[in-house]
């Protein structure tokens, strides 16, 4: 059986009792490592931590490991039970969705033990989750490299009225482009985008495009390190969150829609200023 976990988002103590029986029966135990971190990070101070309460050795699966390897983990499922954990829930992102795919092809049963994501844990600021749109990723730009395929998206959504929730680029074990020209890999630190690297992007974004698609002015709410006890949301216009520091990471942004009284009541209690900004 191959046992995929959520692990929550904030600590080691987040995993359900379901997961954490799941985890204990496990001969061998998987975290992946590259779509989040819990929030004291998956360090080698980090993974004991969470050896020590789950009371099992874990394997660290960056994306090289999941993406090249994934048939040898599930080969291992195929006579034994394996867990694969992942922080937030298990299909909060695209990967874990191919690795079940490439599970049932090689005939390995699975079961999924779900749980909190920031999906649904963007609801703390009390804008109502079923009145949000697409949701879209923002990459960091280079020098050569500013896509924006997500302005669409977004300008798609505030025409319906629609909350936007905005995923900020994680970078782990990436290959610089120097090494892969030189064809021996060598890895680039660890990078995460802030909210207001964020901000910038976008605004940038809407400059080159002039579609009105949002503006500096736009009601926006910052969020990091959500459901960790230290988790800081703070709400206004995109000018004035560019000024907020929002400490380490994970970081994310949500750019208001057409906002219900019950929703503004809340956002009040977020808010930089003493009104909600406007949303166009």
């Amino acid at each position: 059986m191959l046992y995929i976990i959520g692990l929550g988002l904030g600590d080691e103590k987040d995993i359900t009792l379901r997961g954490l029986e799941a985890v204990k029966k496990c001969q061998k135990v998987f975290i992946e490592a590259y779509t989040s971190l819990l929030s004291f990070g998956l360090s080698t101070d980090g993974l004991s931590t969470l050896e020590k309460l789950y009371g099992k050795s874990i394997t660290l699966a960056d994306r090289e490991m999941v993406e090249e390897k994934a048939d040898d983990i599930l080969l291992e499922a195929r006579s034994s039970d394996v867990a694969f954990l992942v922080v937030g829930d298990p299909f909060g992102a695209t990967t874990h969705s191919d690795l079940v795919v490439r599970a049932k092809s090689l005939e390995v049963d699975v079961r999924v033990v779900h749980n909190a994501s920031v999906m649904n844990a963007i609801g703390v600021c009390g804008l109502q989750l079923y009145r949000y749109g697409e949701t879209v990723s923002i990459p960091f730009f280079t020098d050569t490299w500013r896509p924006d395929s997500f302005y669409e998206k977004i300008q798609r959504n505030r025409k319906l009225g629609l909350h936007t929730l905005c995923l900020l680029d994680i970078r782990v074990k990436e290959p610089s482009l120097e090494s892969l020209c030189r064809g021996k890999k060598q890895y680039e630190p660890p990078k995460y985008m802030t909210i207001n690297t964020a901000i910038e992007q976008l605004l940038e974004v809407e400059r080159t495009r002039g579609e009105n698609a949002f503006s500096e002015e736009t009601a926006c709410v910052g969020f990091a390190r959500l459901g960790s006890e230290d988790q800081m949301v703070v709400a206004g216009p995109m000018k004035q969150l560019l000024e907020v520091d929002f400490g380490p990471p994970l970081h994310c942004l949500v750019i208001v829609g057409n906002t219900h009284p019950v929703e503004e009541e809340m956002l009040e209690f977020y808010m930089l200023g003493k009104s909600l900004p406007p949303t166009s």
